[in-house]
């Protein structure tokens, strides 16, 4: 099995390190509104205060706000040692993320800096993470089979087209998996996020583990479905499944277990399902 040891200074990372989730913190900065793609199991219409689905955010932040955010949401919450941008688009296809990871990494250099994406536009910005002090990242790859991805992605935009069908599906794991090997190559941290759905590609994620392992990749979380969008009538995947499928990908690369399929604006421990804009925004007045 591929294991890295982390490194000392990415020691206090909850999502990467399993015995630092009960003891550190992060912050997600919800800068990035726009997306590059649509999941099937996505609906950008539960953004909101109310809505507890992954990567929904209560208002979206400019790069500016977010430093200031950020140095209240520190005085707060001391245990925070990592700030991220996690959406509620992909942060890569918007250009705020890279100012807001500039600013944050020139006024706090010792927070490790995070960014999950979807991996479409990695090949071609990962030179730039380095630099803005971004030292992990999580990509989420559902699938390495297009004919599996088509069923799982409505379109892609690239380029000015919009793909749909299994030559989407092939352009995204194209560039995702070339990302992935860039970003190892430059000594980033990467985990790899696959949402699991029930008859899509549940007996396809040892085929994903393997291939992203072959990559250099650390980590792996398998998500449950949150039924939403297109997909909102499909179940869950049982307790049973998750832990079956989980413990098969566990022979190939080691699993994130501890996951709480967090908001992009969230803050504090994992867990702690403390809202960012809610919580900070009083302190204006």
């Amino acid at each position: 099995m591929h294991r890295l040891p982390l490194e000392q200074d990415l020691q206090g990372h909850p999502c990467f390190n399993p015995g630092a989730h009960h003891r550190f913190g992060r912050i997600h900065l919800p800068v990035a509104p726009r997306c590059n793609i649509k999941c099937g199991y996505c609906d950008r219409r539960l953004d909101c205060a109310n809505e507890t689905q992954p990567g929904t955010a209560s208002r979206v932040i400019g790069p500016e706000e977010a430093l200031w955010v950020l140095q209240k949401a520190l005085a707060a919450e001391s245990r925070i040692r990592v700030a991220a941008v996690a959406g509620p688009g992909d942060p890569l296809v918007n250009a705020e993320t890279f100012r807001a990871l500039e600013l944050v990494h020139a006024v706090f250099p010792r927070l490790i800096k995070c960014l999950s994406t979807n991996g479409l536009l990695l090949p071609e910005t990962v030179d730039r993470l380095p630099g803005l002090g971004v030292r992990t990242l999580t990509v989420t790859v559902n699938c390495v089979d297009p004919a599996v991805g088509a069923r799982i992605y409505e379109w892609v935009d690239w380029r000015g087209e919009r793909l749909r069908g299994e030559a989407a599906a092939a352009r995204l794991i194209a560039n995702q998996l070339d990302g992935i090997g860039r970003a190892v190559a430059l000594g980033l941290a990467v985990k790899v996020n696959t949402v699991l759905i029930p008859g899509l590609n549940q007996a396809h994620v040892e085929e994903v583990a393997g291939t992203v392992e072959s990559l250099g990749v650390r980590l792996m979380n398998v998500m449950p479905l949150y039924p939403s969008g297109s997909f909102r009538h499909r179940a869950r995947p049982t307790g049973a499944e998750l832990r079956a499928v989980r413990a098969a990908a566990a022979e190939i690369l080691p699993q994130m277990s501890w996951c709480r399929q967090c908001r992009a604006d969230a803050y504090g421990l994992l867990g702690a399902d403390t809202h960012l804009i809610n919580n900070v925004e009083s302190q204006r007045k």
